[in-house]
């Protein structure tokens, strides 16, 4: 059997792991084992912060809703409650999006929940 001289595909397999890692500082952009170590880290890093990504933007829409809702004499949970009780199903993205964009809007909906 002919033998196999892996040059071009270590180099291609080393020129994929070292463009992956363009911009990283000091040996991780330039050494392959330090590069991987740093793309292994990269993807859990990324993996984790989809997560947390959600997390956040749900405290913030319920800052935002707590915010808006003090100025028309409501509480978050009583306003969420109140909401609840009324079977008007906003979400709290849609809820927070009408407090920061449309605040008039927001007070005629506070209005309706306090009937």
């Amino acid at each position: 059997m002919s033998r196999v001289k892996r040059g071009v595909t270590k180099l291609k397999r080393r020129r994929n792991i070292l463009s992956q890692v363009k911009g990283y500082r000091f040996g991780r952009s330039t050494k392959e084992r330090v590069a991987k170590e740093a793309i292994r880290h990269a993807g859990a890093y990324a993996f984790r912060h989809r997560r947390a990504k959600k997390r956040d933007f749900r405290n913030l829409w319920t800052l935002r809703i707590n915010a808006a809702s003090r100025t028309v004499g409501f509480t978050y949970s009583k306003i969420i409650d109140a909401l609840k009780k009324k079977k008007i199903g906003l979400d709290r993205k849609s809820l927070s999006a009408l407090a920061k964009d449309y605040p008039a809007t927001f007070e005629r909906l506070a209005e309706q929940l306090k009937k």
